[in-house]
């Protein structure tokens, strides 16, 4: 009897397996070394050494990075673009922005497909739909044959204006497919009906060059796991905070570009509404990076329009995370100035910080928590052995000897910038949008994130800090609380006041019948399915537009508008009631219901931690040396109460209580610590 869901989230250092029984309702992880030169093989490492039974698996789900690092990493198949006559610069010319607008050097990287490689062919509709001139087939033909020569195996196909009428755009993809039939075809209408030409160019492109990468491991992943017994559908986390089977992915594997880094934000929003927060800020910490998410009024803020790298925008909605380069195995290392640095250079996996012997020789913050004692010698449950020494040899030789520090002050250098710089990302996360820290609770989770959390807690004066009960898994745990979902799009221009409600009605219809169609497509029943209608708008004259909730019925439409000026006031603290607004965009999320694990709190008991597993001494900053307890986790039972400074280990993390705070355990198992005393 299929009983067990199984969510497995791949990161830099770590591939992280959580195992849910229903029966019992307990939860078992593990983790695995990553093997970033095919992640598939740490995921089935996974599912080895967590003993899995796959014919016991219900549903499998997982969270993947492998479209996120091959767009970071370039390494594509070859490509081509096939685009309007007059239109090759698109992708070149871009929309005239820039990273750093004072830095005349720092120039955008470029286009995913070089100009050699785009093509031109003779068509165009206009902005209303109409053909202005047919698509020449014989020229459409003959640039067929040039790719089938080159041998190019993944196309994009963007026409202007494509997202008013898309029939140029499928011909042009019948004639690919008819000359070169086993090459992938991506039309820019089909994966983004949007009505600016370079967002559009640009995602499609990002799609097509993602294709055979994407889906070959999926598919790879969905035939290793049938092999060994599993008989369901293999579900994909994507950037929206939804999940996706394989033959959707083969359609717009670019919604797994921001897989794995949604998955945390997803759990950090449960475990916010388990601890009566209605405001958190999630600190995902891991081996190479560290994700920040904001849940405010008990909902995650979403993004319609993000990048992995600057200037090539992707848009389909995702869940809004900032990353930065601050991880355990971010590199500590002092510049040509001579200021001490810690990141976004990181040892990843691979050679790894000193203490893992395996051919690092850098400092990184796993080197310096071991110097301070803060971590132990052995991590993920004696999987990775440490060796101290190599980690005051590292940390002497490149940052205590430089800048004439003793080893000691240097190693906490090292783990007071890494919290700065996590600290200076959370302040952009709330305080830019207008959220006061102090009125958060931080949420500390990754491999690393527990670790730090209290420390950056004490920096932002948040009064209090989360850890769950799996914190180094807990990411692997958001693949396990997701829905099926998928978002459609539809171009709606014109003026609010003189929209034709009937018009917007049937266009909304529309979608909802291909939105309906592709969760059927997914398994999805239709008692299952949800689906929910929103709405851009903008104030007349302006570019960007804002997203609220659309509801039906005679009435709707004047009700989005009122809910724009709020939602407007609250986003840019203005609000024009007067002006004119504009319908730009018209939205459907398609979710279909999959059951959730149902997790039970223990009965809290008020207790002492009993003894602890062991004694170490324990920097802390301008505290200096403390004899420290080390307490097991797994000892530790909901209702326990206790004063830090205290270090507690288990298999997936460990967690740092720093003197003058206090911790407690919580029905759910979380420890909680509390910084009242230090903070206000």
């Amino acid at each position: 009897m299929s009983n067990i869901r199984v969510a497995v989230d791949v990161g830099g250092t770590f591939t992280d397996v959580c195992i849910f029984d229903q029966e019992t309702h307990q939860m078992r992880v593990t983790k695995v070394p990553s093997t970033p030169s095919d992640p598939m093989i740490a995921v089935m490492n996974g599912v080895k050494r967590g003993e899995i039974d796959l014919e016991k698996v219900e549903l499998f789900t997982h969270g993947t990075t492998v479209a996120t690092n091959a767009l970071i990493t370039r390494n594509f198949p070859s490509a081509a673009l096939v685009t309007t006559r007059g239109f090759r610069d698109v992708l070149e010319i871009r929309d005239g922005t820039k990273d750093d607008l004072w830095d005349a050097y720092n120039d955008v990287s470029d286009p995913y497909i070089r100009r050699r490689d785009r093509f031109e062919v003779t068509e165009r509709i206009d902005a209303d739909g109409n053909t202005v001139h047919e698509l020449n087939e014989a020229e459409a033909r003959n640039l067929a044959e040039l790719l089938k020569r080159r041998e190019v195996k993944t196309i994009a196909v963007c026409f202007l204006n494509s997202y008013a009428n898309p029939a140029h755009e499928f011909r042009m993809r019948e004639i690919l497919q008819e000359v070169i039939p086993d090459a992938t075809i991506t039309t820019s209408a089909e994966v983004l009906p949007e009505i600016f030409e370079y967002p559009r160019f640009n995602t499609a492109v990002a799609n097509a060059v993602l294709a055979p990468l994407v889906s070959g491991y999926v598919n790879r992943l969905a035939d290793q796991l049938r092999d060994g017994g599993y008989k369901g559908d293999l579900l994909l986390l994507h950037s929206g905070g939804g999940s996706m089977t394989p033959r959707l992915v083969e359609k717009f594997p670019v919604r797994l570009a921001a897989s794995g880094i949604a998955a945390g934000a997803i759990s950090a929003k449960h475990i916010a509404q388990q601890c009566g927060y209605d405001n958190a800020v999630s600190l995902d910490m891991g081996g190479t990076s560290t994700d920040i998410a904001l849940v405010a009024d008990g909902e995650l803020r979403v993004s319609q329009e993000w990048q992995v790298e600057y200037g090539h925008p992707i848009i389909f909605p995702s869940i809004e995370v900032l990353t930065i380069g601050a991880g355990g195995g971010s590199l500590a290392y002092t510049d040509i100035a001579g200021s001490l640095r810690n990141g976004p250079q990181s040892a990843g996996a691979d050679p790894g910080p000193a203490c893992y012997n395996t051919g690092g020789d850098q400092p990184t913050n796993t080197d310096a928590n071991v110097v301070l004692g803060r971590l132990g010698t052995s991590l993920a449950g004696g999987v990775k052995q440490l060796d101290k020494s190599l980690s005051e040899e590292a940390i002497r030789r490149v940052i205590a000897e430089p800048l004439e520090m003793g080893l000691e002050e240097a190693a906490q250098a090292i783990v007071s910038v890494a919290n700065a710089n996590m600290a200076d990302a959370v302040r952009l996360v709330s305080i830019r949008r207008g959220y006061d820290p102090r009125d958060f609770a931080l949420l500390a989770f990754g491999g690393a994130g527990a670790l730090h959390g209290a420390d950056v807690a004490h920096e932002l004066g948040i009064p209090s800090v989360v850890v769950p009960p799996n914190p180094g898994v807990t990411s692997a745990m958001g693949c396990l609380l997701v829905d099926i979902q998928h978002d459609l799009a539809q171009m709606f221009t014109g003026l609010a006041s003189a929209a034709d409600e009937e018009s917007i009605e049937q266009a909304f219809v529309e979608l909802e019948t291909e939105a309906s169609t592709r969760l059927r497509h997914e398994g999805v029943s239709d008692e299952n399915a949800m689906l929910q209608r929103k709405i851009s708008m903008r104030y007349l004259g302006q570019w960007r537009s804002l997203q609220v909730p659309m509801g039906t019925g005679p009435g709707a439409l004047e009700q989005a508008v009122r809910t724009f000026h709020e939602q407007y006031e609250r986003e840019f603290a203005f609000r024009q009631d007067d002006a004119p607004v504009e319908v730009y965009q018209l939205h459907l999320a398609a979710v279909g219901k999959i059951p959730k694990p149902s997790f039970r709190p223990a009965e809290p008991v008020v207790q002492e931690p009993g003894a602890p597993a062991e004694r170490r001494p324990v920097y802390f900053g301008t505290t200096g040396w403390v004899d420290t307890p080390v307490y097991d986790r797994d000892e530790l039972a909901a209702g326990t109460q206790f004063a830090g400074p205290a270090i507690i280990n288990q298999l997936d993390s460990t967690t740092v209580v720093p003197p003058f705070t206090r911790a407690e355990i919580d029905e759910w198992l979380n420890i909680r610590i509390h910084l009242e005393e230090v903070t206000r």
